[in-house]
Formats: structure tokens, C-alpha cells, sequence
């Protein structure tokens, strides 16, 4: 079993990608696609070894799969086009699919084209045991980020708090995943995974919290249902790379690619 794929964005977690699929024999990273600026910056650091395109009509082949790792906005972009193509599409930006009008375009172009929209579990853990709940009776679900205060730096957050003098935790935002994915858009992701892996955006409730005794970001996910109820916590670490990225994001990416190919799945 081989696959050929399409990266989209060469940022920290799309180079996370390569570096650990380069010598996965069943993987075929044909095509990168970037955004024009960054194309000849992108084929120098891969050395030829990868297509590097900055437009669909540069992709001399269609895909077996699309990983978007790039953007909002390369879902938006990508993921119809694609879909209706009956190609499946993976995303790593899923705070996009807050926006109720491009989850319903993805949807339908999934449908037609009868391929898969790959949603990730990205930086936060228990994403299956939430779906599971989902099947019958899923009565609570809270999410709670937990962050240093600069952390928030270039958020809403900025404009109402002080963030260089909190000094004990101090809750920023309590609200729908909907509002919170509208308005902290650089921290959408994890909520908006949860939110589409359990009771939809309007019913899963989301506290962000600026708090200058952690170093890591904590993502906390608390269910109860039928099923009983569970807690889990996830204190990340970034990619040495970059900052601002979640290491367990770029794994997660990874372990998605590999199980296209692979026999034994988890």
C-alpha cells in the first residue's frame, strides 16, 4: 500500500512532517504547496527532493490525500476543491470550521465528491473517547485552556487585561466554542476539534484562562454522559522550531499520514 501525498504550508509543523516521513516507504510526499513568496525559499531547504508549487495547476498529479498544515485560509481555499475531486482532505487548522457556511461547503463537496473531510485531534487528547460518548446521551463537555499571560499576547485578551502584571489566574473568556473560536482565532483549533468531536459549537463551553504559575499550555477536556464522565489533560510542549506550534499537533499530523498506509491502525 502507497500513498501520494499533498503537503500544504511549509511552516513548523509542515517541516515536522517531512523530516519524519522523508524515509517512510510507503508515504510519497509528491507535492508542497506554498504560497508563492516563500517557493524558492521552500525548494532551497528541500533540495529538490519535493515538488514545492504555489498553484493547484502546478500539481502534475492528483493526490491520494491533502494534508493542510498551513492555514483557516487554506482550508477555505483547498479543502472544496479537492473534496469535490473525491480526494480526502485532511485539517490541521480546524478552528476554519467554526464558520458554519464553510463546514456546510466542505460537507457537501465532500458528498459529491464521495471523500473524506479528516478532522485531527491536533494538541489535545481524548478526542475518541468524546466521539464514543457522543453516540448516546453526551450531556456536558467544558474545555479550559490554561496559558501564561503573554501568552495571549495579540488576542482579545490583550485589549481588556493587563497581560505583563496578572499575577494570580485570572479567567479571560467564558463562553460557546463558537465565541471563542470567533474571537481568539490563533487559539481556535483545540476548541473547534472538540466542539465538532462532541456537542457542536454552541453546547461545548470553553474557558480561556491567563495564568502566570504554568510555563506550558494546558488543555483540560471535561465530559459527562451516559457513559460516566471523564477528565483529560494535556501540558504541551512546543516544537523546538517554533513556539508557537504544539509538538503533539505535528505528531498527531503524522500518525494521521502513516495510518493511510498502514495495515494496523490506532
Amino acid at each position: 500500500m502507497r500513498e501520494n501525498i499533498l503537503l500544504i504550508g511549509y511552516g513548523a509543523i509542515g517541516s515536522e512532517v517531512i523530516n519524519n516521513l522523508a524515509t517512510d516507504s510507503g508515504i510519497c510526499i509528491s507535492h508542497i504547496l506554498v504560497r508563492a513568496i516563500k517557493k524558492n525559499e521552500v525548494r532551497e531547504k528541500l533540495k529538490n527532493s519535493i515538488n514545492v508549487v504555489s498553484s493547484i495547476n502546478q500539481i502534475n498529479v492528483l493526490p491520494d490525500f491533502v494534508m493542510e498544515c498551513a492555514s483557516h485560509e487554506a482550508v477555505e481555499e483547498f479543502g472544496p476543491y479537492f473534496l469535490n475531486l473525491g480526494v480526502d482532505f485532511g485539517v490541521v487548522s480546524t478552528g476554519a470550521l467554526a464558520d458554519a457556511q464553510l463546514f456546510e461547503r466542505l460537507k457537501n463537496a465532500s458528498e459529491i465528491g464521495n471523500a473524506k473531510l479528516v478532522i485531527l485531534s491536533g494538541a489535545v487528547g481524548g478526542i475518541d473517547a468524546l466521539s464514543a460518548a457522543k453516540v448516546q446521551n453526551l450531556e456536558k463537555v467544558i474545555y479550559t485552556s490554561r496559558k501564561p499571560p503573554m501568552s495571549w499576547r495579540g488576542s482579545p485578551a490583550e485589549e481588556n487585561f493587563d497581560l505583563s502584571n496578572i499575577n494570580e489566574m485570572t479567567i479571560i473568556f467564558q463562553g460557546s466554542a463558537r465565541d471563542a473560536a470567533r474571537l481568539f482565532p490563533k487559539n481556535a483549533n483545540v476548541a473547534a476539534t472538540i466542539a465538532l468531536a462532541g456537542l457542536g459549537f454552541e453546547k461545548t463551553a470553553v474557558k480561556l484562562i491567563a495564568d502566570p504559575a504554568v510555563e506550558r499550555n494546558i488543555h483540560q477536556v471535561h465530559a459527562v454522559g451516559s457513559f460516566g464522565q471523564f477528565d483529560v489533560e494535556i501540558s504541551g510542549n512546543p516544537l523546538p522550531s517554533n513556539p508557537k506550534s504544539s509538538a503533539l499537533t505535528a505528531y498527531s499530523t503524522i500518525r494521521m499520514i502513516k495510518n493511510r498506509v498502514q495495515h494496523i491502525c490506532f
